[in-house]
């Protein structure tokens, strides 16, 4: 789920986005063909598959323990990229400083957050989980707020953060003082949001400009991802005492289409209609969330749910506005 839309390594989560708040470390994408018709579909199933991860996450957990949903995630998306990268011949990288930079990126965009998503829809309603994962862009305008982004805050986005904290009270309900939410489970998936950005910033700073595809590095990062789960998972859990097959195939869609095959759309899409076309999908995951949870899993749905989303999502969508640039006039010369 993990946040605005990057491509540069693995950090597709539920709805992230994706779950992300920096441009991409690799040169931009260049938009030089004109758009597929198809490309709409795409989005359409890419918000889809985001939007249901946290329904996956819900279904998963009622049988495994969450670092064995997340575990097994991050192993299935794996092995959807690296079959990708094989069969179209590239290589990991090779630089034991990249995988250095890329073991952190590992933790804080897939561990970190995908961990406490799983361990938050013990206590919470997927619907809630999929709408405090909208908040990661609110996190990274208040990380750029103290400077550690070298985003430089506008008015109008830091009135988008405010906006979006009061979307998040909403939610809440605070005025009848947070009566009936888990307070725990809430605070891990907004920890989950945050961890996003923090990421985001962390790779902007140690791989921009590297010479690695996408693929590679996105591979790289994943393969790391599950090699820290598989060291953590047995240390804090048991086996399961049984396979379930409904619980067993949502952890094998969360991974394989939710963290896997939902790269090779974004960076597709990307690629073709350009990054901010591409990150609106990311205002489509909590309504898909919300509804895959209150039609399936029958959670229930107050009044102050979608407004507060709908709030949440004003606010996100302030903080991601592009300053304006003044236009400069044209000048000629004549030899």
């Amino acid at each position: 789920m993990t946040s605005a839309t990057s491509t540069s390594v693995a950090s597709v989560s539920p709805g992230t986005a994706t779950d992300s708040t920096a441009p991409t470390p690799q040169r931009p994408v260049a938009v030089t063909r004109p758009h597929a018709r198809g490309w709409q579909v795409r989005f359409a199933i890419l918000a889809l598959i985001w939007g249901f991860s946290f329904l996956f996450i819900k279904v998963g957990t009622q049988s495994f323990a969450p670092l064995q949903v997340t575990l097994g995630r991050v192993t299935f998306g794996a092995l959807v990229l690296v079959t990708i990268l094989v069969i179209k011949r590239e290589r990991l990288p090779r630089s034991a400083r990249t995988w250095g930079h890329l073991a952190v990126a590992a933790f804080f965009l897939n561990v970190l957050p995908f961990s406490l998503f799983a361990y938050s829809e013990l206590t919470i309603p997927s619907t809630l989980a999929g709408i405090c994962n909208a908040t990661s862009p609110l996190w990274g305008m208040a990380l750029s707020v103290v400077a550690l982004s070298e985003d430089r805050p506008t008015r109008r986005r830091v009135a988008g953060l405010g906006i979006g904290f009061l979307g998040v009270l909403t939610v809440l309900g605070a005025w009848q003082g947070f009566a009936g939410t888990d307070l725990t489970g809430t605070a891990m998936a907004l920890g989950a949001s945050l961890s996003y950005p923090i990421g985001w910033i962390y790779v902007r700073r140690t791989l921009a400009g590297t010479s690695h595809s996408h693929l590679s590095m996105s591979s790289t990062q994943l393969l790391l991802a599950t090699a820290q789960l598989a060291v953590i998972t047995p240390l804090f859990t048991t086996a399961p005492t049984g396979y379930p097959i409904l619980p067993l195939l949502a952890v094998f869609a969360l991974g394989a289409l939710g963290t896997g095959f939902a790269f090779l759309l974004q960076y597709g899409l990307v690629a073709e209609v350009g990054p901010t076309t591409a990150q609106m999908v990311t205002y489509f995951v909590p309504v898909i969330a919300t509804a895959a949870g209150v039609a399936l899993l029958n959670e229930r749905l107050s009044w102050n749910t979608p407004v507060g989303a709908l709030i949440v999502l004003a606010g996100a969508a302030l903080t991601q506005a592009k300053p304006r640039t003044p236009t400069t006039r044209r000048s000629t010369s004549t030899n």
